[in-house]
């Protein structure tokens, strides 16, 4: 965070810019605000100022300048006192403003390899992040869930030698494999067993006392039952919200812990997916009669998703929870950024939660490597002109969400339209009729609908307008029968 002192009236307190007044020497507070801002975004720290009652500052000056900046500089290097010093000899610097000195300290965020920052040699008590109100302590659980991120081995990649390959469910499996083949083509590990096939995509590793092939946690957390992914992540929860008719609290509702399906990460994925996507006003392409519908907003979703899934904490309560309504679409996840909001929005450094994930997503195709996946998801929105997605971070518990608006910047929301209500559209579902039946002569009515998304009715009703005016004519009854197209 830059500070700019010729705009220093200006300036009012929040969470990443904490005035003090320091008349007696350093504050004790200010090593819980070091480590507060060090632990979320970084800040700026102003010793010689106090906060008036307007939120905005007044200088009350430094008395021994000389002596406060050593004794910071002693402090801040000691680790009984303090875990690590983030600052350099640029991050500290002193100005007079309205005739008073005052001290500026830029604290920088701590890298995750560096959190948690913490202070008095006090781990578990000496934690601290900024809220709205200031500094708080951490809780046990955000100071384990800063120290799982601090390796490079991310939490997924841990071998369980208490469970099975046979713990995986096979169907599951079945569907991941015939993915990979399809995104693929032939692939040297199409002829593997399941076994084989699972340790060389990172689902299971030899290990244990018995030397033999057990799960990875990334592969109960794929390919597992919701039951069995509780014995390792207890608040492991999977739910999908979509609320588009206000008068009724869910108009559909999927939850991992149903027992109606497996509730892992692969069938959630392809499961919330398809909801998401079915009622998208996005215009699509065909090609002879093959539709391509795979949109810039279809892929930003995907990316979306994966990207939820793949960075999500599943140590952290309250679990995944993506909601769909008219409006917008809302995915949140349990755990911070890693890289940090304002590196995520910028793009270029990839550091998922959960790497071993990401890998099997994106072996199937789903998932952005290089860093650039949410900022391609913005710039996707722009082009859509929708209003911007917006990212935040909430702590205790952690928490990311990200919100993407269906709605124009103007305000007008992306209604699906059809033939029947929008008259102008009925010239392009009768030529895209013609289209299917020219390239396929025998296509059912039911095919039709399907290949079009428009409802079985009203496909016999466009088909009946064109056979009145000429334009088609059936030969031979529903089975069996073809489409004839006049000149």
């Amino acid at each position: 965070m830059g500070f700019d002192f010729s705009q220093f009236d200006k300036y009012k307190e929040n969470n990443r810019l904490e005035a003090k007044k320091a008349a007696d020497g350093l504050p004790n507070s200010l090593w819980e605000t070091y480590s507060s801002m060090a632990n979320c975004y970084g800040g700026v720290i102003l010793l010689g100022a106090i906060e008036k009652e307007d939120g905005s500052f007044l200088t009350t000056g430094l008395k021994d300048t000389e002596k406060l900046l050593r004794d910071f500089w002693n402090t801040v290097n000691n680790t009984q006192k303090v875990s690590i010093n983030l600052l350099t000899d640029q991050d500290v610097e002193t100005h007079t403003i309205n005739g008073d000195v005052v001290m500026v300290i830029h604290m920088p965020r701590a890298r995750r390899e560096d959190k948690p920052v913490y202070i008095n040699n006090n781990l578990l008590g000496g934690t601290y992040r900024r809220n709205h109100e200031g500094d708080y302590r951490c809780t046990k659980a955000e100071v384990l869930a800063m120290l799982r991120d601090q390796t490079e081995e991310t939490s997924d990649m841990k071998l369980l030698v208490n469970m099975e390959i046979s713990d995986l469910n096979p169907e599951t499996i079945r569907a991941y494999r015939n993915r990979h083949m399809a995104y693929r083509g032939t692939h040297v590990w199409d002829n593997l067993s399941d076994a084989e096939y699972l340790d060389r995509i990172g689902a299971a590793r030899p290990g244990g006392a018995d030397g033999r092939l057990h799960p990875t946690a990334a592969g109960l957390l794929m390919f597992g039952e919701e039951y069995k992914i509780l014995y390792e992540y207890p608040e492991y929860f999977l739910d999908y919200r979509e609320m588009l008719d206000p008068s009724i609290r869910w108009t559909d509702r999927l939850q991992s812990s149903s027992g109606e399906w497996t509730g892992n990460l692969f069938d959630f994925y392809f499961r919330v997916y398809s909801k998401l996507v079915k009622d998208l006003k996005i215009p699509f392409k065909l090609e002879g009669i093959t539709r391509i519908d795979d949109t810039p907003v279809h892929k930003a979703l995907r990316e979306a998703l994966a990207n939820c899934l793949v960075n999500t904490d599943f140590f952290v309560p309250r679990g995944v929870v993506i909601r769909k309504d008219a409006e917008q679409i809302i995915m949140e996840n349990p755990g911070y950024v890693r890289t940090g909001k304002d590196q995520m929005l910028k793009g270029g450094i990839s550091d998922p939660r959960n790497k071993a994930l990401m890998k099997m997503f994106s072996m199937i195709g789903i998932g952005e490597r290089a860093g650039s996946g949410v900022p391609s998801i913005f710039d996707t929105w722009e082009s859509q002109n929708w209003k911007e997605p917006v990212v935040e971070e909430q702590y205790s518990p952690d928490r990311t969400i990200l919100t993407l608006p269906l709605v124009e910047k103007d305000g007008v929301k992306t209604k699906k339209t059809t033939p029947k209500t929008t008259p102008k559209t009925t010239p392009k579902t009768r030529d895209r009729i013609i289209l299917m039946i020219k390239d396929n002569p025998q296509i059912s009515i039911e095919e039709l609908a399907e290949s079009l998304e428009i409802s079985v009715n009203g496909i016999k009703y466009h088909t009946k307008k064109l056979t009145a005016e000429g334009v088609l004519n059936r030969i031979g009854g529903t089975n069996g029968g073809y489409w004839a197209i006049n000149s």
